[in-house]
């Protein structure tokens, strides 16, 4: 994957970057230093409510198609982790919240988070786009997405999912007030750009509610589906 000089500049001064990333004024300023990708980069998005498995099923895409997976998810947890970082605080209550982190912020992290992997074409973003204007945003700015992986499963799947995983995992957002709250930001936000994919024909719906192998034989060859596809049009 190529990434024009002002990309590169923008990832070695990651803290004077991520210190801009933090009004509407200033997404305007950071997005100027970007250049769409248009060299053959596959991004396919995986969506799906909280609790639906994405993370463990792009783990396994990995191992199989050589993606690189990132999620926004955990490029967010670190960055309010950095020291230093500016919006922190922001990201952290807006977790907790169940709502969705400023566009232009996430964008950014994964703006940084493929330039480290400047080599690769094949790429795996869980947890996003989480609302529709991060989705147009994201195209216009870094990419088109080749497809939408839709990880379908119901809420009650999938609150047992995150109940057991809060005895282990130590997220602030693994609580049953959070856990809810995600879900209607999932159904209120998310959930619309399923849609607006589906209309452009570009979503792979995969119901995730039997077991972790027979879940990802589905989305192994709904995968392969659309890497067939994007060999095709080359």
């Amino acid at each position: 994957m190529h990434f024009p000089k002002s990309w590169k500049d923008w990832g070695h001064h990651k803290k004077e970057a991520s210190d801009k990333m933090t009004t509407t004024d200033d997404a305007s300023e950071t997005f100027k230093s970007f250049t769409p990708q248009t060299d053959g980069t596959t991004v396919v998005f995986v969506l799906g409510g909280p609790g639906a498995g994405k993370g463990t099923q792009c783990e396994r895409l990995v191992r199989d198609f050589g993606f690189v997976h990132l999620s926004a998810g955990d490029l967010l947890r670190a960055e309010r982790e950095r020291p230093g970082s500016q919006y922190g605080d922001l990201i952290n209550n807006t977790i907790k919240e169940g709502k969705i982190v400023p566009s232009h912020i996430t964008i950014g992290l994964l703006y940084n988070a493929m330039k480290n992997e400047s080599d690769k074409l094949r790429f795996l973003i869980d947890g996003f786009p989480r609302a529709l204007d991060q989705a147009l945003s994201f195209e216009e700015h870094v990419c088109k997405a080749k497809s939408i992986l839709y990880l379908d499963c119901s809420e009650q799947v999938m609150l047992q999912r995150l109940l057991k995983r809060s005895e282990t995992s130590g997220r602030v957002d693994d609580n049953i007030e959070s856990i809810k709250k995600r879900f209607v930001t999932f159904q209120e936000t998310s959930y619309p750009v399923v849609e607006h994919y589906r209309q452009l024909s570009k979503v792979k719906t995969v119901g995730c509610e039997k077991d972790v192998d027979a879940v990802y034989d589905d989305v192994k060859a709904a995968v392969a589906e659309v890497l067939a596809e994007t060999t095709e049009k080359k």
